[in-house]
């Protein structure tokens, strides 16, 4: 109704504003030729989406290795500190300021605090970031399930072309009997994941030839993601209904498949045993705190877009912690589907279950491949991780593309609002991000995936902008000014600790939360320079936008911000505070149109 009154407003300005009413018509043809932004058809739609894109490939392959690592049930102990003081706070803050004001991630804090505007293009070049990268993984996945579809697997022996002298078949445990293996000897598993899929080179200074093999999965991987979101949240919505349900039914199969596997109790009891001595050192809470981070999705613009096509009553609230428990709970859960399987490969090769255990790609396209092998129907079991791998990874790579898009479409509606506008910039972006991640599929194209990964989207930039994005909601917006519009659009208040998060906690903990990376590999002096600039490439975005735009506004300095800490006048205000300015109106008072912006919209710490 309030979208309607605007525009009924606007049309009459537009008349108003020329004589005879010269140029309305064109106004309003071109009014009528700007489609709608859209909005989900159901709740669960937006539930889904925001589960694809949160529920990812960190729950299976980094959150069980962390909690072996950092002393098993311990590790919940700070897990859960960070989830319910910086990730569930900032998981809601983003969601709801998405439905408030409807617009994706920049126009959303252009809108609420202008001088904050910075915050949303930090969040974009994140994600460009992303869109290049993480796609990467999913034609890797691609290749392993094609690869999967033959008599014996091709990771299973050491009889093929691309094996090496040194390479030793540790599953044929006959053939190593009365031998000493040489100390740099290799098993198929690994030469298959360096020789066969990614030809590795010595580093990154020798990137080598494009593995067109790759290159033709990372092409039908785009191709896959373009049409599950060219028609915006119309397709989106309709799509996370299988590619967010899907993995549960695989992952479900192989835990099932897994607990009954000799061996995986011993792997259960490693993965969960509590060893509270490890709470004192800080590293496992640096873990806690980045896993957090990474996993849920935070600072990266995706849940203000997906929070934007939600109707403006929708309970955000009940959906956030519904979702971050899901979430949680998903990562625990797969660790018992993981360390079964790890527990079960341990016992079949007579080694403790700590010289098996893996995180990120390691887990995925070594351990995990080697233990199939030892399965009955290994080409099965395979077939499914794969598949489950891909579509983890393809809702969450999707969904960060379709964000980017409501963002761009948002900040320039009078050119991408028109029909066939957007199918063109998705495609744009497809084949833009295709073009880069090119790079990423050369022999040497391990070494930049390992630069994006730490660097392009590191805890560091993420930690940077969750510090402002509470800086500027719970200080400068105001936080009890943002639980009013909330208390708007969901009926009540949420609960008084969130709001706590917000001004005190969320920014203490991230201000004292330093990372740490570990890697064999040491990179010339230009690599790690490469690796700063893409880091600070999304955080500089935030001081310079201020700088900017203070310059650009006119005025003494103080008019200035107070101007860019203003919200637009256009944004919903709570029905309580409309009530006492009709009040007001009707005793005879009608204070100046700044006056009223004071009163309804300024509660500033600034």
């Amino acid at each position: 109704m309030a979208v309607g009154n605007r525009q009924a407003m606007t049309r009459a300005a537009a008349k108003e504003g020329e004589p005879n009413g010269a140029t309305a018509v064109p106004e309003e043809i071109k009014k009528e030729e700007m489609e709608e932004r859209g909005q989900w058809s159901s709740k669960m739609e937006f539930v889904l989406s925001v589960a694809g894109e949160i529920i990812g490939l960190g729950n299976v392959w980094r959150f069980p290795y962390l909690c072996y690592k950092n002393g098993g049930g311990a590790f919940l102990i700070p897990y859960l500190i960070f989830l319910f003081t910086c990730g569930i706070p900032l998981f809601f803050l983003e969601t709801a300021l998405g439905q408030y004001t409807s617009q994706g991630g920049v126009t959303a804090w252009r809108k609420i605090c202008p001088i904050f505007e910075g915050i949303g293009y930090a969040s974009q070049v994140i994600e460009c970031y992303l869109n290049i990268y993480y796609i990467i993984i999913l034609s890797w996945a691609l290749f392993y399930l094609f690869s999967s579809f033959t008599t014996v697997l091709p990771w299973a022996s050491c009889n093929n072309p691309w094996n090496s002298d040194l390479c030793v078949d540790i599953l044929n445990s006959s053939r190593l009997d009365n031998r000493t293996l040489p100390a740099n000897a290799t098993s198929p598993m690994i030469e298959f994941w360096e020789k066969r899929v990614l030809g590795l080179t010595d580093g990154i200074h020798k990137l080598g030839a494009v593995r067109w093999e790759l290159a033709l999965c990372l092409l039908l991987a785009w191709i896959i993601c373009y049409f599950c979101i060219w028609k915006g949240v119309k397709s989106t919505g309709k799509v996370v209904y299988f590619t967010a349900t899907f993995p549960y039914v695989m992952l479900i199969i192989l835990l099932v498949r897994g607990v009954t596997l000799p061996g995986a109790t011993e792997g259960i009891v490693f993965y969960l045993k509590p060893d509270i001595s490890r709470l004192a050192d800080p590293q496992v809470w640096m873990d806690a705190g980045t896993q957090i981070f990474f996993s849920y999705a935070i600072c990266q613009g995706c849940l203000t877009a997906l929070g934007s096509y939600n109707k403006y009553t929708n309970n955000c609230y009940r959906d956030c912690i519904m979702l971050c428990f899901l979430n949680s709970a998903t990562s625990f859960i797969a660790g018992f589907a993981i360390f079964s399987v790890l527990g079960f490969m341990a016992r079949e090769q007579a080694v403790p279950i700590a010289e098996v255990a893996e995180s990120g790609p390691g887990l995925a396209f070594i351990a995990y491949p080697m233990a199939v092998t030892m399965m009955p129907v290994s080409q099965l079991w395979s077939c499914l991780f794969f598949l489950m791998l891909i579509f983890l990874g393809l809702d969450s790579q999707f969904v960060c593309v379709e964000s980017m898009v409501t963002a761009v479409i948002d900040m320039f509606p009078g050119v991408f609002r028109k029909k066939g506008r957007r199918e063109l910039l998705i495609l744009a972006v497809a084949v833009i991000c295709y073009l880069l991640g090119l790079l990423l599929v050369t022999e040497g194209g391990m070494y930049i995936f390992q630069l994006f990964d730490y660097y392009a989207a590191s805890g560091t930039c993420l930690l940077f902008l969750a510090i402002f994005e509470v800086i500027c909601v719970g200080w400068v917006y105001g936080a009890n000014r943002f639980y009013d519009n909330i208390e708007d659009m969901i009926g009540f208040r949420p609960w008084p600790l969130i709001k706590i998060c917000w001004l005190v906690f969320t920014p203490g903990l991230c201000l004292y939360t330093p990372l740490k990376y570990n890697n064999s590999y040491v990179y010339p002096p230009w690599g790690y320079v490469v690796g700063w600039l893409m880091a600070l490439s999304s955080m500089v975005c935030i001081p310079l936008y201020a700088i900017f735009i203070l310059l650009k506004t006119k005025g003494p300095l103080k008019q200035r911000l107070t101007q860019l800490i203003s919200p637009a006048e256009d944004l919903p205000q709570p029905k309580k505070y409309m009530a006492g300015l009709s009040e007001l109106k009707r005793k005879g008072w009608s204070p100046p149109a700044q006056e009223v912006l004071s009163i309804t919209e300024r509660e500033t710490h600034f």
